[in-house]
């Protein structure tokens, strides 16, 4: 082991497999006094405290979080980065808040100093809410994209994102075309995937939004680089649906037009997935690709509600993700997003353990991402990106927690539904702190 560059002690907690597969007894491992020896932005040693802290060199700094909770770092696997002004938008549901909200700031992102100034935002925003990695989307600008990526490799993060493929739908200026994003698109791949801790993904924005020319070109573009993701909606707006059948009436449905052109696999992002046919539903299965459910956004646009127990039917078993949406979304925080999707789930007579929310956080988008040979766990090996939540963080919190009386399973629930950024004591990057800067959204 080379020279470690620090300890953290605290409760440890870290999932081992889906509760709602393995049961929750066998899902996870909990540590009441543990340590993680960090080495080169690894974890190096990890175990008890009293059985690591006597060979430890002197003068080795310990971030000593005992009382809290130290887990893998949060993942979002479906966010907006040009969208933070664009939260909170009132009134309107899928097609004309695009129109009106998005593509209009969307625009901005064609000056190289405000895509910069909103990416150093949004990275201390997810790194201040515990989020450590993310699946982002960019805008049709390749600058948005660069910027994004430029600042994420300064602090060290594993991301991925992609530059929007979209050369129609849209306002003139916010579209390119088939042949230009491809090759965007191919340049961004070559100086970005693959750089230090960064992944890229082939982003559509949706099936309105692209051409069959460009569509191809999307296939193509993951045909020449099988290790890079995809990522789009689906099937997220009843509006959206019915436009999509029109748009391409030859396709069985939504699933077929992206199927058509090679786009539907496991490597496949897709964001929403909330009024799914049967066919289309079999379809995802078979390929393996990804559902991620985004409840916060579903809720205040009005989209519709995920159907997780259909995702766990064992005859078609679909592979979900957990992502914020921001701006669809209206928090930053994987907790506040964790407590929207139970409420999704609590309307369809359906619930969402703590654990299942805890595991789908961190090792369960780590394997939809397929990262989980990096981050998710805390494993020897594995990339020291970690967040420390305190369950005691506000009043309300507090007061609650004097009844949990030692029950893991509760503690994480209030976390969950109480919790929000504020519960997050500290974020680590590859085992540095990740304390950012305080800042206002961005001007430029």
């Amino acid at each position: 082991m080379t020279a470690p560059q620090r300890a953290i002690r605290g409760r440890l907690l870290t999932f081992l497999g889906d509760p709602a597969v393995a049961g929750a007894a066998a899902s996870h491992r909990c540590i009441e006094d543990g340590l993680i020896v960090v080495a080169d932005g690894r974890i190096a040693r990890v175990g008890e405290a009293a059985a690591l802290l006597p060979a430890l060199p002197a003068g080795l700094p310990i971030d000593d979080h005992r009382g809290c909770l130290v887990m893998p770092g949060l993942i979002d696997l479906h966010v907006h980065y040009p969208q933070t002004r664009v939260i909170a938008s009132y009134g309107t549901q899928l097609l004309e808040w695009l129109q009106r909200y998005t593509f209009p700031a969307e625009r901005r992102f064609a000056d190289p100093a405000h895509a910069a100034a909103a990416a150093r935002f949004f990275c201390d925003e997810l790194l201040r809410n515990g989020t450590t990695t993310a699946a982002v989307y960019c805008t049709v600008h390749p600058q948005s994209a660069e910027a994004l990526f430029a600042e994420a490799a300064r602090r060290d993060m594993r991301l991925i994102a992609g530059k929007v493929l979209m050369d129609r739908g849209a306002p003139a200026d916010l579209t390119d075309t088939a042949q230009r994003g491809y090759d965007e698109s191919k340049r961004l791949i070559a100086c970005w995937h693959g750089r230090g801790r960064l992944r890229y993904a082939v982003t559509p924005r949706f099936a309105l939004t692209s051409s069959e020319a460009q569509l191809e070109a999307a296939g193509a573009l993951m045909r020449e680089h099988p290790d890079v993701l995809l990522q789009t909606h689906l099937d997220e707006n009843r509006a959206e649906i019915a436009a999509v059948k029109a748009q391409f009436p030859w396709a069985r449905h939504y699933v077929d037009v992206y199927d058509r052109f090679g786009l539907v696999g496991a490597r496949s992002l897709l964001g929403h997935c909330i009024h799914l046919e049967d066919g289309e539903r079999a379809r995802l299965s078979a390929a393996g690709a990804v559902a991620v459910f985004c409840p916060s956004s579903n809720l205040f646009m009005g989209s519709g509600l995920f159907d997780l127990a259909r995702t766990r039917d064992p005859r078609l078993p679909l592979r979900t993700g957990l992502a914020t949406d921001v701006g669809g979304g209206s928090s930053y925080s994987m907790l506040r997003t964790a407590a929207d999707a139970y409420k999704v789930l609590q309307l369809q007579g359906q619930s969402l353990s703590a654990l299942e929310a805890f595991y789908m956080m961190t090792l369960g988008n780590a394997r939809a991402a397929a990262l989980d040979h990096a981050i998710g766990a805390l494993e020897e090996g594995r990339e020291a990106d970690l967040v420390v939540l305190d369950s005691r963080a506000t009043p309300a919190m507090a007061h609650r927690m004097e009844a949990v009386e030692g029950d893991l399973a509760e503690e994480l629930f209030v976390l969950m539904t109480l919790g929000d950024d504020r519960a997050v004591r500290a974020t680590y990057v590859a085992g540095e702190p990740a304390v950012p800067p305080a800042t206002a959204a961005p001007d430029a």
